[in-house]
């Protein structure tokens, strides 16, 4: 449970790092919203595992070939929409919006690599139910607490954040995508 435990560490971090910029971005971000991202990013990381371990060896090949290629595009697409979003508020706020579709994105794209780590747990003595569980509780805790501390962060002008939030999201995608073809 130990290595399921870092597995589960490893797998939040992306989560966490959004979490912040969220919290940083949201116009009166509160617990509810750190709930909210608890709740998609920890879900994600808990079922993507199951799903994984389910489809195994059948298509892991596909997954370990374009997961990074994924996970690239949606989190580039959010963070360069982001940017514009910005650029085009002519009030000043910056603010983004946390809504359902823009979670399901970023929850689907952080939890790709939980599919492959899913896809390896078909060939491992692992506790399937017991790991996913550990790994969406874990990932849960630290996506609400990178939402708390990311309203906590003082930035002098929203947009400013929002525009460095939309970077974060670029980078975290370059990240997985180098990881991916290295």
């Amino acid at each position: 449970m130990i290595s399921i435990l870092l597995i589960g560490v490893g797998l939040s971090m992306d989560a966490f790092a959004i979490s912040v910029t969220n919290g940083m971005t949201l116009k009166n971000c509160n617990w509810r919203h750190a709930l909210l991202m608890g709740a998609y990013f920890g879900g994600f990381q808990f079922i993507m595992p199951l799903i994984g371990s389910f489809i195994g060896s059948t298509i892991s090949g596909y997954i370990s070939a374009y997961g990074h290629y994924i996970s690239f595009f949606l989190l580039a697409f959010i963070g360069l929409r982001m940017i514009c979003e910005a650029f085009k508020d002519c009030g000043g706020s910056g603010l983004t919006i946390l809504s359902h579709p823009r979670l399901l994105v970023m929850a689907v794209a952080t939890s790709i690599d939980a599919l492959a780590v899913g896809v390896s747990f078909a060939f491992m003595e692992v506790m399937l139910l017991p790991s996913c569980i550990l790994i969406g509780c874990i990932t849960f805790v630290m996506s609400f607490a990178g939402a708390m501390l990311g309203t906590k962060i003082s930035c002098h002008s929203r947009k400013h954040a929002v525009i460095l939030g939309g970077c974060v999201l670029i980078g975290i995608g370059i990240k997985l995508l180098l990881e991916g073809i290295i």
